[in-house]
């Protein structure tokens, strides 16, 4: 691979209830475990951060082979949603991710082949394919 950009980010304090921020300090935030997992809820958590930063991502893919193909991207939108369990196969615990996008001005055919391309490209879609399961659908939402 030949590096492009290189992103710098140090966690630090108790893992999940701590901080993080990017070496450029533009990301500067509180970690706290999520009351689901029995923490305080009062701060991110690095699903939250994995789920913007697929999103954002995955959205900018879309643009990428939308533009490409000419198609009309008005009100184009991705949501992730990042799943945290436990493995059933062996000690320790996983993500999984759902990705919800919207491509209101498209019609349901073109939509689909623009997904699959995004996702074909998208650094996190190729990052995370064959380590975690990635389940693609499209929506009809409000940007």
């Amino acid at each position: 691979m030949k590096t492009l950009y290189t992103a710098e980010a140090l966690a630090s304090g108790e893992g999940r209830d701590g901080s993080a921020r990017t070496k450029d300090g533009k990301l500067d935030v509180n970690l706290a475990s999520p009351v689901e997992l029995g923490g305080s809820g009062h701060g991110t958590n690095p699903e939250q951060l994995f789920a913007a930063g697929y999103a954002a991502c995955f959205h900018s893919a879309l643009r990428v082979v939308g533009r490409q193909a000419k198609a009309d991207l008005t009100d184009s939108a991705v949501a992730a949603k990042i799943h945290f369990g436990a493995l059933e196969d062996r000690d320790g615990y996983g993500l999984a991710a759902e990705l919800e996008v919207a491509l209101p001005a498209l019609d349901r055919g073109t939509a689909e082949t623009l997904m699959a391309k995004a996702h074909s490209i998208c650094p996190y879609s190729n990052v995370t394919r064959g380590n975690m399961d990635v389940a693609l659908t499209l929506v009809e939402f409000a940007a």
